[in-house]
């Protein structure tokens, strides 16, 4: 088995082995706009003896907000697998080959939406973003409420604007994809559907909403509001629909407080597990990591556990200074010691991007360690709710 980049000249093979996998039949149209962006330098294949395709991943190279910063991140998407190549190692093989390349890049961590949460936990991914998708019959909408300002439909998009709203929206989550134009084309705007902008007084920007209307159904793709007055003026205009739909959808964060608001609570809520992250070097990202000050230089002495990135496997010192800047040192085996703090690496990647906090994640046996040590680590991470109002 050969693992290598793909050429221009293996286009063929690669569309026709994800019309297959992901069950969709493309247009010639079609096949030819994914032609002229196929970039194949991001596509990593796994070759059998004679040179044919039997397994492929592509590795986006992004940015994700976390904790307030732009990290690099490997975005893993279009894994896919013919039916007499599964079961050979073709993914796992992939997966390997693509941390070493993130790594070489300078991408400290990688996301995924996966087909089965527990197949690529065994490579070191973990859930880390949650959604709420709300269902909202229009008597059950939000009372419309008089703001400053106004709601004006976007003619003709604005990209550059709806960026500057999305960014002071996106970077106070943890996960969200710090996005170029050619995502907001490509990706963002592809969707059918209307985008309105919220004005302050003063006139700037300060919301939208990204939505469609379709057999009496709001879809509403995206909402970003900056602030509690913006919020409400897009509410409002949402509710102004309630003579042509008879419910609409929303996605929401986690934390998002939508039903305390609300005269009647009882509204459809889902909670979607949707994303998974992984650290793919941890010493690199401690040092790219927006860690809480604290009083002076403190540590913990870890031991990380990570069956598929060797470079992340040992004994450490986590230590921060005063001002919140971390660094991990590599440490002898023969230096652990009772105080140490024992993990693998999904968990880590649950505490520093998926909000979970150290003494649960040990009361439930995830790992273990001092109580001193666990309370240290919980100070010394941010509280950030993840989301991730993308796709890839």
């Amino acid at each position: 088995m050969e693992i290598r980049q793909l050429k221009v000249e293996d286009f063929e093979e690669r569309i026709a082995l994800s019309q297959f996998a992901f069950q969709m039949k493309l247009s010639e149209q079609d096949i030819e706009t994914r032609r002229k962006a196929f970039r194949p330098e991001r596509d990593w294949g796994a070759f059998d003896e004679n040179g044919a395709l039997m397994s492929a991943m592509l590795i986006i190279p992004l940015e994700a907000w976390i904790h307030g910063r732009k990290i690099p991140m490997g975005g893993i998407a279009g894994v896919a697998t013919w039916p007499d190549a599964r079961r050979q190692g073709c993914v796992s093989k992939l997966i390997q080959h693509a941390y070493k390349v993130m790594r070489d890049n300078g991408q400290t961590i990688s996301m995924l939406h996966p087909f089965a949460f527990a197949f690529y936990r065994k490579f070191g991914y973990e859930l880390t973003i949650e959604h709420k998708k709300y269902t909202l019959e229009a008597s059950q909408l939000p009372p419309r409420t008089e703001t400053p300002g106004q709601v004006k439909r976007m003619a003709k998009l604005d990209i550059e604007l709806l960026d500057g709203i999305y960014s002071d929206y996106a970077i106070r989550y943890n996960g969200n994809v710090a996005r170029t134009p050619d995502w907001w084309t490509d990706r963002v705007l592809k969707k059918k559907g209307t985008t309105a902008v919220y004005y302050n007084a003063e006139g700037k920007p300060e919301g939208y909403v990204f939505y469609d209307v379709e057999n009496k159904t709001m879809t509403v793709h995206e909402m970003a509001a900056t602030n509690e007055t913006a919020r409400k003026a897009l509410w409002t205009y949402i509710g102004n629909h309630d003579s042509m739909i008879g419910q609409a959808t929303v996605i929401a964060p986690i934390d998002d407080s939508l039903p305390f608001l609300l005269a009647d609570p009882r509204i459809k809520q889902e909670v979607i597990p949707y994303f998974m992250t992984r650290i793919v070097d941890a010493e690199a990202f401690a040092k790219q990591y927006a860690w809480e000050k604290g009083v002076g230089e403190e540590a913990v002495v870890m031991k990380l556990e990570d069956a598929h990135a060797p470079w992340n496997n040992g004994l450490f010192r986590l230590a921060w200074s005063a001002e919140g800047e971390g660094r991990m040192e590599r440490l002898s085996d023969s230096e652990a010691g009772e105080e140490t703090v024992r993990c693998d690496i999904q968990t880590l990647v649950a505490i520093l991007t998926g909000g979970r906090k150290p003494t649960w994640l040990a009361s439930v046996g995830r790992l273990s360690g001092p109580e001193e040590s666990l309370r240290l680590l919980e100070r010394r991470v941010p509280e950030r709710t993840p989301y991730l109002m993308d796709f890839f």
